[in-house]
C-alpha cells in the first residue's frame, strides 16, 4: 500500500523538475550525486549543466586538467569532493575501459561514493533494487511510522535502510526512491509540512498523533571551531602573488596567498618581514565550512624581495589571468571587491 499511494501521488502531483531527473546516464547521475552533496538544489544545477557541457563524457573527464576542473568546481565548496571526482573518472578510465560500473558493489568502490550514492546511481541508472535514504527519506519515514530512531548512528542509519528497502515496489525501484526524496523535499518538509497534500496524511501516525514536530530525532548540533586567517596581499601594478595550498587542510589544491594562522584575532607575524613593520588595516572576511568558521584579515602590502624569498612556491601572475585559478569562496569575494576578477 505504501508504495502505490507514493507512486500515485507522483504520477498525479509531483512536478518537481531538476535537470538530471529522470535521466539513465550513469555518469551524469554520478556527477550529480557528487554535486549534490551538502548543496542546495539551486545552486547545484549550473554545476552540473557545467561539467555535463566542459565534459560530456567519462573520458573527457578523466583526460581534464585538474586546475581547469578545480576552476569549474569555484564555490561549490568540499573540493575534496572534486580531487575524489577526478580520481574515480581516470580509474573508470583506465581500468573500466571507460565503461560506468552497473552493479552496487562496484560502484560503491569509487573513489568518494558511499552508500547513498551507490544506492542512487544503481537504482536510478539500472534500476537495482536499492534504496536510497537522505534526510528527506527519513523525515517522512520517521513521521508515516512515528519512528523516534535517530538517522544520526550506524544503528538508526541501518533501521531506516532496511525500513526503506522493505517498503520498496518490486519493479519502478528508481521512480519510486525519487518520489520518496522528491515527497521530503516539497511536501513532508522539516517546517510547516504540507499534511493536506500528502498521500500518507490518513496513516501518517506522526499526524494522526499531532506529534509531527517531534519527527525525525533532532542531530545534536556540532561545536565550530574559529579558524584566524591572516593572507598577505603582495601586488605591484597590475600584478600579483598567489601561492597553492598543498597540505592536508582545508582548501587543499585551491590558490591563496601567504597565510598565517593565530589562535586569536590578533597582529600576526609573516615571515620575511620585520614585527615592527606597520601592517595596513585588513580588510576582513568570513566564511562558515561544515564544522568551522574562517576568518580572514587581508593585508595589502608592496612586495620585497625579503619576503619573496621567505616564502615558498609564490607565483607572480598578472592581474587579467586570476580568473584561470580556482580560489576559496572567501578569497574570490575578496578579488571581486577589489575588482581584481
Amino acid at each position: 500500500m505504501f508504495s502505490v499511494l507514493l507512486l500515485e501521488w507522483d504520477q498525479l502531483h509531483n512536478r518537481r523538475q531538476m535537470p538530471w531527473k529522470g535521466i539513465s546516464n550513469p555518469y551524469h547521475i554520478w556527477l550529480s550525486e557528487i554535486i549534490m552533496q551538502q548543496t542546495r538544489v539551486e545552486q547545484g544545477e549550473q554545476y552540473y549543466l557545467r561539467l555535463i557541457s566542459n565534459y560530456p563524457t567519462i573520458r573527457d573527464l578523466a583526460l581534464a586538467d585538474d586546475e581547469a576542473v578545480f576552476r569549474d568546481w569555484q564555490g561549490l565548496g568540499y573540493y575534496s569532493r572534486c580531487r575524489n571526482m577526478l580520481q574515480a573518472a581516470r580509474d573508470i578510465y583506465q581500468h573500466q575501459h571507460g565503461i560506468f560500473p552497473k552493479t552496487y558493489e562496484e560502484i560503491r568502490k569509487l573513489k568518494g561514493v558511499g552508500d547513498y550514492t551507490a544506492a542512487a546511481i544503481a537504482s536510478f541508472a539500472f534500476n537495482l533494487p536499492h534504496a536510497v535514504v537522505d534526510g528527506n527519506v527519513v523525515r517522512v519515514l520517521s513521521r508515516v511510522f512515528a519512528d523516534p530512531t535517530s538517522f544520526h548512528t550506524t544503528a538508526g542509519k541501518r533501521k531506516f535502510q532496511e525500513l526503506a528497502y522493505q517498503l520498496m515496489p518490486k519493479s519502478q525501484i528508481g521512480i519510486y526512491n525519487q518520489a520518496m526524496m522528491d515527497l521530503g523535499a516539497t511536501v513532508c518538509l522539516p517546517r510547516n509540512p504540507r499534511c493536506e497534500v500528502c498521500p500518507f496524511e490518513t496513516i501518517c501516525k506522526a499526524k494522526n498523533k499531532n506529534e509531527i514536530d517531534r519527527y525525525p530525532s533532532k542531530k545534536i548540533k556540532a561545536i565550530i571551531k574559529n579558524r584566524y586567517f591572516h593572507f598577505l596581499v603582495m601586488r605591484t601594478g597590475r600584478q600579483i602573488y598567489i601561492q597553492k595550498r598543498t597540505g592536508r587542510d582545508i582548501w587543499r589544491d585551491l590558490y591563496s596567498f601567504p597565510t598565517v594562522e593565530t589562535s586569536v584575532r590578533k597582529k600576526p607575524i609573516f615571515d620575511g618581514m620585520p614585527p615592527e613593520f606597520p601592517l595596513p588595516e585588513p580588510e576582513r572576511y568570513t566564511q562558515m565550512l561544515t564544522h568551522q568558521k574562517i576568518h580572514g584579515s587581508f593585508y595589502e602590502v608592496k612586495p620585497s624581495a625579503t619576503i619573496e624569498k621567505k616564502w615558498k612556491g609564490l607565483t607572480k601572475i598578472a592581474l587579467s589571468d586570476l580568473k584561470g585559478y580556482a580560489f576559496p569562496r572567501m578569497i574570490v569575494s575578496f578579488l571581486e571587491n577589489k575588482n581584481y576578477l
